[in-house]
């Protein structure tokens, strides 16, 4: 079906901070491509469908950066060759196999915060307690950041993902304190690469220096500086509000002590509780239409800005039936992560730490409530991810 021509103004309302915003669900029954306008001004695209959002993120004719500008070369955002290099190799160091390594590990670290949060009684703040320590020490793990420098990472990756990349100012440039962050992270990154060049250790960061390929030969220190900045990026506001927001979901449900097992029912739960929640805590970086084309009987000239939407997307009737409802027994999604040329390389990781915070409340607090009403926990919002700021939490 074509596109209206009536143009709404980004962003929508949203009632339940939990639920997309009613307007997905209307703008989708007319036109899965809709027109509409940034806070600041610029036209766009809204995808809402689960098949025009499954097709713009795996077209290449749709990219991260505007036909005819420079994307971010060297770096896992951008559109040209260097990129499936890039993805080539990181993938020969962050494989399937070194994942399910450390999962015990993982698991483990979910145990013992959740043992102090219980120790320390309630209410508790699940945000501070393990939504947010949780994944910080996987992401220092992986970079293989010293014990005595953790506090300081985490500093300088709470400043970085607190800032907002795609938040604009008045001027209409980056909104003051977002570049001075990341390059105080990215400063952080290459101290570290460079001590590692020196003495190697047992981590991803460690395994990225040494990865090598006849065909995309070694990464550069710039490459593995954007990387570790990435993984930060990518791996920890993202995880943590998943965490924060899953648990928020199943409490709702009354489902949280049905995840305790390490069982098939238990992990179509988790899934389920990623679909409901896909977008929210994580939507893909907008799009530019590398030429003119049509998506959904849409004409979409060269340069457009397309933004795909995963949170309405998952919502989709059409592909999901009563897709408001949780039920573990459907088959879960496959664009929770994004899908194509920039799928979530730490898809895998991100559903091992999810599980296993979620999986330790299980076991460990059962009877978990949220402290409060759920209207009344305060929430962050960024132009790719939300989340709760705290999560008071009582057993």
């Amino acid at each position: 079906m074509a596109n209206s021509t009536s143009t709404r103004v980004l962003p929508f309302d949203r009632p339940d901070p939990m639920e997309p915003p009613p307007a997905y669900a209307e703008l989708r029954e007319s036109t899965s491509v809709a027109k509409v306008s940034n806070a600041d001004g610029r036209p766009a695209w809204l995808v809402t469908s689960y098949d025009a959002a499954g097709a713009v993120l795996s077209d290449p004719r749709f990219g991260v950066t505007p036909p005819g500008e420079a994307g971010a070369e060297g770096t896992l955002l951008d559109d040209g060759p260097g990129h499936g290099r890039l993805r080539r190799l990181v993938g020969k160091a962050f494989t399937p196999r070194s994942v399910a390594a450390l999962r015990p590990r993982i698991e483990e670290w979910a145990r013992e915060h959740v043992a102090v949060m219980a120790a320390s009684g309630p209410p508790a703040d699940m945000v501070a307690s393990l939504a947010s320590p949780l994944p910080i020490l996987v992401i220092s793990d992986l970079l293989g950041v010293a014990i005595d420098e953790r506090d300081l990472f985490r500093e300088l990756a709470d400043t970085a993902s607190a800032a907002d990349p795609f938040a604009m100012g008045a001027d209409g440039q980056v909104a003051e304190g977002t570049v001075e962050a990341w390059t105080a992270l990215a400063g952080y990154a290459a101290g570290l690469v460079a001590a590692k060049r020196e003495r190697m250790g047992d981590d991803l960061l460690s395994a990225l220096i040494a990865v090598r390929d006849t065909q995309d030969g070694r990464l550069s220190d710039e490459e593995l500086i954007s990387l570790a900045t990435t993984i930060v990026a990518a791996g920890y506001l993202t995880t943590r509000n998943a965490i924060s927001v899953g648990a928020i979901r199943l409490v709702s449900e009354g489902r949280l002590a049905e995840l305790a097992g390490d069982s098939e029912p238990a992990e179509q739960i988790l899934e389920e509780v990623l679909r409901l929640q896909a977008g929210l805590t994580g939507e893909p970086f907008p799009r530019w239409a590398q030429q003119a084309l049509e998506l959904s009987d849409t004409p979409i000239a060269r340069g457009d800005l397309v933004l795909v939407r995963l949170e309405a997307a998952s919502r989709d009737p059409r592909h999901f039936a009563e897709p408001d409802r949780f039920d573990p027994h459907r088959r879960g999604s496959d664009l929770t992560f994004g899908r194509g040329p920039h799928y979530c390389l730490g898809a895998a990781l991100a559903r091992v730490e999810v599980g296993a915070a979620l999986r330790a409340l299980a076991q460990r607090l059962p009877d978990l409530r949220i402290h409060g009403a759920v209207e009344d926990v305060p929430w962050i919002r960024s132009h790719t991810d939300a989340g709760p700021t705290i999560l008071p939490v009582t057993w």
